[in-house]
């Protein structure tokens, strides 16, 4: 098992048959859909998933080994309007310049109604957009990444709970933050995570002219640039995975507000 290696499901191709979540028995995927929930669970080189996957959705983090979907021909074969067959700028995407990546990366997908709504809520975007990103020749990859450790988090340079990146640009120019009750209750102790500023208003879930506006930028407006500064994991985020770690190692013995929303969460996932 290993920290580099995990699987990364293509939303935007993925029939959800949940082959995958059946074959894995190291816990990776969520039991109920195809969900990545437990990267360190993977085993390093496998493909397990990846062999089986019917729609060729699944690629690897850390894959080196020039391995391939065997049934991405099966995919509908639509054109980045770089050339070539689709296997064929697959296995070299650095000969294809119009890619349009879209990182989702967050703490709970479960509990967190903040995240469950961000989720709904960007592909609801991307269903808006997909006619204009076709017509342009763009490959739309959205990755959605559990962030459910805090090596994850030093990993992708996670700052805030969810966070939504546009070629490695996130959507949101300041970050602001709010108390969330379910990811408090998931660590044991006072969790904050992203309120997205949008137009002069604050929103726990971002609106979907905000996710449009942000996937625009990246495809035709101005062209914005990653900050290139030095990563320290948040204090906020150090308090969420320290006290979810102890909750687990002590049996998640939290106070009885804390229990009772557990409690709830379990009886209406």
């Amino acid at each position: 098992m290993t920290k580099n290696w995990h699987p990364i499901i293509n939303e935007e191709t993925c029939d959800e048959c949940g082959k995958c979540s059946a074959f894995c028995k190291y816990g990776v995927y969520d039991k109920r859909k195809p969900v990545v929930i437990h990267t360190e669970g993977c085993i390093d080189k496998c493909h397990g998933c990846g062999n089986l996957c019917p729609t060729g959705s699944i690629t690897y983090f850390g894959d080196n080994t020039d391995w391939s979907p065997p049934n991405l021909k099966r995919n509908n074969k639509s054109d980045s309007g770089c050339g070539g067959s689709f296997e064929e700028r697959m296995t070299d995407e650095k000969k294809c310049k119009k890619s349009l990546n879209i990182d989702f990366l967050y703490l709970d997908l479960n509990t967190c109604e903040r995240c469950m709504a961000t989720d709904e809520t960007l592909k609801e975007a991307l269903k808006i957009l997909s006619g204009v990103s076709g017509m342009l020749g763009y490959q739309v990859k959205l990755n959605s990444v559990n962030i459910a450790t805090r090596e994850l988090a030093e990993q992708y340079h996670f700052v805030s709970s969810p966070t939504i990146r546009v070629n490695d640009v996130d959507i949101c120019t300041e970050l602001k933050e709010s108390d969330c009750s379910d990811c408090g209750t998931l660590s044991g102790c006072s969790t904050d995570c992203r309120v997205f500023v949008y137009e002069g208003k604050d929103y726990e879930q971002p609106p979907t002219a905000m996710i449009v506006d942000g996937i625009l930028h990246a495809l035709y407006g101005e062209k914005m640039q990653a900050e290139q500064k030095p990563y320290v994991l948040p204090e906020n985020l150090k308090r969420f995975f320290a006290g979810k770690s102890s909750c687990c190692d002590s049996g998640c013995s939290c106070d009885d507000t804390q229990s009772t929303n557990t409690l709830r969460s379990i009886l209406n996932p």
